[in-house]
């Protein structure tokens, strides 16, 4: 889960050998990607500083569509590069697939294809060298550190080796791999700073600081909580032998993915949850589409499977 700048060579973990836990070796050579630090230093501040507007001059129709972009963003990356593209939990129609490119594309966290590459090399070689944010390595690493120095040579090796063909036979994603760095652009920054301008007359610095820049901003640190958070702190009523954890405070600012435990052990659930619409957004917004008959093919995992799981695996925490 990273944005786009951080991807290809200058992203992620150590220089150095893979051991059994996971964790790179102690001598390993930490290289940091300096280009990524004063990125992110310089979008943090104006994060601050568009929070600061947010309070004290954005107008009430400014609030709303922050609001808005954030959810839009949210179900970009969950229900779209995560639930549909990633796992192939459920299947779309043409129409939803463009919401969902779109939405993804507000998000600016890599286009659909390297993301949902990089998504299945965390879910097949999850807290080991190869996974790109190794929770093992500690809080700071699998929140955001991975995005700061170079990638560890087996999250390269194993992720070139990951099967993405049908991703990239989706038109769809193929447009938006091609011109990724102009729409993400244009839609992540330039029109959500154009429109509050022009609709309802907000001042531009404040539309730009808040609605683009500190927007993004709160939708990469939600994302990111499923990375550290949700890996770190919670209960394992699924599989007590997985870090993975259900993390309620993750759910809420993620539309729904902080049922994490559950996904690692049942990740071809659509639902990511076996509780429904509770906290789930993202479940929301793909019955929705259910229901009007633009979704299809929505996996789920029987309920006694369900219980099996929890009572032989699970910590009891349920």
């Amino acid at each position: 889960m990273a944005p786009r700048f951080s991807v290809g060579d200058e992203s992620s973990d150590l220089q150095g050998l893979s051991v059994p836990n996971g964790r790179a070796k102690p001598n390993a050579k930490l290289e940091i990607v300096w280009r990524n630090v004063i990125i992110f230093i310089f979008l943090h501040i104006g994060a601050c500083y568009g929070a600061y507007l947010f309070f004290a001059e954005a107008m009430w129709k400014t609030w709303i569509f922050v609001f808005g972009l954030y959810i839009a963003s949210g179900l970009g990356i969950t229900a779209g590069a995560h639930r549909l593209w990633a796992h192939k939990s459920y299947k779309a129609s043409n129409p939803v697939k463009f919401i969902l490119v779109l939405f993804n594309t507000i998000a600016l966290q890599n286009d659909i294809i390297e993301w949902a590459r990089d998504h299945r090399v965390h879910h097949k070689f999850s807290e080991t060298d190869a996974d790109p944010h190794n929770a093992t390595r500690g809080f700071f690493f699998s929140h955001i550190g991975w995005l700061l120095v170079r990638k560890h040579p087996d999250v390269k090796e194993k992720g070139s080796k990951i099967d993405v063909s049908d991703l990239k036979a989706d038109p769809m994603l193929a447009f938006q791999h091609r011109y990724y760095i102009p729409l993400a652009i244009t839609f992540c920054f330039i029109l959500p700073t154009v429109l509050p301008w022009y609709f309802w007359g907000e001042k531009i610095h404040v539309a730009y600081f808040v609605c683009a820049v500190f927007r993004y901003i709160l939708v990469l640190h939600a994302t990111w909580t499923i990375n550290s958070f949700a890996h770190m702190f919670g209960m394992r009523p699924y599989d007590k032998s997985i870090n993975p954890r259900q993390n309620v405070a993750c759910t809420l600012f993620t539309v729904g993915e902080g049922w994490h435990n559950y996904h690692h052990t049942f990740p071809y659930d659509y639902r990511a949850s076996e509780h429904g619409w509770l906290i789930n957004v993202t479940t929301i917004f793909i019955d929705f589409f259910g229901s009007l008959g633009l979704v299809s093919d929505r996996k789920v995992v029987n309920q006694d499977m369900i219980d099996r799981q929890k009572s032989r695996f699970g910590d009891h925490s349920h």
